[in-house]
C-alpha cells in the first residue's frame, strides 16, 4: 500500500533526474475562475508529461537481476515515452508494446527515447495482455502505467512539491484516468495537510474511476472516443481505487467541448500547450464545476503531447464554441453583384471571411437563387449577434450551421 513515507522516499530517489516543474499563479485564469489559481506545469518534463515520475521510481526499485533481464510495458503514448527515456538513461533494455494502429508520431517518439517498440493488438486491451504474457514467459519486469505502488508513489511526488510551492493551498484539481496520478497526489497531500481538498476530473466519455467509486470495485466501461486519450481508461486500477476512496474528495466529469475550450484558453492566455488529458482539470475550473470560490487552487497540467493535426481541429472547435468562428447558410439572388453586396455588409461589420461555398442544386434552393455557406472569424458572441441583426435587417434569409 502506498504511504506518505513511500512517496517521500520516491521524491528523494528521483529528485536529481526529474525536472522540478514550476507552479506559477495565473492572473488571467484566476480572474476567470474566481480563485487564486496556480498551474503545475508537468508538460515541461523531458518527455512532455508527469509519467516520468512513476516510471523512473519503478525503474530505480528494480534489482540488479531484473535490470539485466530488462523491462516491458504497454502504452499508447506518454507512459511508453517515459519508460523508454528513463530505462535508456539507466542502461536497461525496454520493450514498449503499442497497438498496431498507434500513430507513427508516437511510435517514433518512443523509439527516439531508446525504447524497442513492438506493435501488437487491435486495441490497447489486446496489447496489454500480450505484454503481460511476454513479461511472464521471459521473466521481464512489467511496469504498469498506473496500477503499481512504485508508480503511484512516483506520481505522488507532485503533491509534495505543490505543498512546498503553493503556501496556504486550499485545493488541488487532478486529471484522472486509471488513477495513478490522483492516488499518489491525494495520499501525499491528505497525509500532510488533511484540510486540502483533492478533486479529480475525468472525461465524460470514460468516467471509470467515478464508476468504480460508486460501485466500490473497478468497473469495465465500454470503449469510448475522446480527445483526452491520455485519460481514456476503461477500468480503474485495483491499487488506485482504495487510495481514491480514502483520500479523494470528489470526481467531476468534463466533455470534449469543454476540454477543447480549456486547451484554447491555455494556449492563448498562458502560452502553454496542453494535450486533452492535460487540460481536463483546467476545463472543470473554467466551467466552474468545482464549486470553489476565493480559494488558493492548484491545477495539474499533466502533459502537453498533442498531435499537431488534432491541435488544429481542437483550436477550430474551440473558436466555434467560444463564438469567434461562425458558419452561416445564406440565400442570395443568383445574379452579378449579389455576393459582392453580402461581402460588403460583412466587411463593414469587421467580420473576416475565411471560407465560401456556393450551391445552386441542393438545400431546396429555387431557380434564380443560390445558397452560400460562409465561414467567418468574429470577435465573440456579441459580435455574432450584432452581425446576425444586420443580416436580418438587410433582408438576407439565413441559418446558422453548427
Amino acid at each position: 500500500m502506498v504511504s506518505l513515507a513511500g512517496i517521500q522516499a520516491a521524491l528523494t530517489r528521483i529528485r536529481d533526474s526529474i525536472y522540478l516543474s514550476p507552479a506559477p499563479q495565473s492572473e488571467t485564469l484566476s480572474r476567470a475562475t474566481g480563485n487564486a489559481l496556480c498551474l503545475k506545469l508537468e508538460n515541461l518534463q523531458a518527455t512532455g508529461s508527469f509519467k516520468e515520475r512513476g516510471a523512473l521510481n519503478r525503474i530505480l526499485t528494480m534489482s540488479p537481476q531484473e535490470r539485466a533481464r530488462g523491462l516491458i510495458t504497454a502504452s499508447a503514448g506518454n507512459h511508453g515515452q517515459a519508460v523508454a527515456y528513463h530505462a535508456a538513461r539507466q542502461g536497461i533494455r525496454a520493450q514498449i508494446y503499442m497497438p498496431v494502429f498507434t500513430p507513427i508520431v508516437k511510435v517514433s517518439a518512443v523509439t527516439g527515447f531508446g525504447g524497442d517498440v513492438v506493435l501488437h493488438g487491435e486495441n490497447f486491451d489486446e496489447t496489454l495482455q500480450e505484454a503481460l504474457r511476454r513479461a511472464q514467459s521471459e521473466g521481464l519486469t512489467f511496469v504498469h502505467a498506473f496500477d503499481d505502488d512504485a508508480v503511484i508513489a512516483g506520481q505522488g511526488t507532485i503533491g509534495l512539491e505543490l505543498l512546498d510551492q503553493v503556501p496556504d493551498l486550499d485545493a488541488v484539481i487532478v486529471p484522472v484516468g486509471g488513477g495513478g496520478l490522483i492516488a499518489g497526489v491525494a495520499c501525499a497531500i491528505k497525509e500532510s495537510q488533511p484540510g486540502v481538498r483533492v478533486i479529480g476530473v475525468q472525461t465524460a466519455g470514460l468516467p471509470s474511476m467515478r464508476a468504480a467509486l460508486a460501485e466500490h470495485h473497478p468497473v469495465l466501461l465500454p470503449s469510448g472516443s475522446t480527445i483526452a486519450d491520455g485519460i481514456a481508461v476503461r477500468q480503474a486500477g485495483q491499487r488506485t481505487l482504495p487510495l481514491c476512496e480514502k483520500y479523494v474528495d470528489e470526481i467531476l466529469v468534463v466533455d470534449d467541448e469543454e476540454i477543447a475550450m480549456a486547451i484554447l484558453w491555455l494556449l492563448e492566455k498562458e502560452k502553454t500547450l496542453a494535450e486533452g488529458a492535460g487540460a481536463a482539470a483546467m476545463a472543470a475550473m473554467l466551467r466552474h464545476k468545482t464549486g470553489l470560490c476565493d480559494k488558493k487552487v492548484a491545477v495539474i497540467l499533466s502533459g502537453g503531447n498533442i498531435d499537431v493535426t488534432m491541435l488544429a481541429r481542437i483550436i477550430e472547435r474551440g473558436l466555434v464554441k467560444d463564438g469567434r468562428m461562425v458558419r452561416l447558410r445564406i440565400t442570395l439572388p443568383d445574379h452579378p453583384g449579389g455576393l459582392e453586396k453580402l461581402a460588403g455588409l460583412i466587411g463593414a461589420e469587421r467580420a473576416n471571411i475565411v471560407q465560401v461555398t456556393h450551391d445552386r442544386a441542393y438545400f431546396g434552393v429555387h431557380l434564380g437563387e443560390t445558397i452560400i455557406d460562409i465561414t467567418m472569424e468574429t470577435r465573440g458572441p456579441q459580435h455574432v449577434d450584432h452581425l446576425l441583426g444586420k443580416l436580418t435587417a438587410a433582408g438576407y434569409p439565413f441559418e446558422r450551421v453548427m
